[in-house]
């Protein structure tokens, strides 16, 4: 499975509240119209909570 380029991701992270969990990550970019690539990519994420978008980028980078 490839793992989405964290740049597209931010994309449907836009006007997210932070910090946020993986659940809502993972709800608002559903919400936002993320195709199924980065809906696969963000439930890899671990349930910590991401303080900002940026956060989530460099969690998506760590994704072997």
């Amino acid at each position: 499975m490839a793992t989405a380029n964290p740049i597209q991701v931010q994309k449907f992270l836009s006007g997210m509240n932070c910090p946020a969990k993986k659940d809502e990550i993972v709800g608002h970019a559903k919400s936002k119209g993320a195709d199924d690539n980065i809906m696969q990519t963000l439930q890899q994420l671990s349930d910590e909570s991401f303080e900002t978008p940026a956060d989530v980028s460099k969690a998506i980078g760590q994704i072997a």
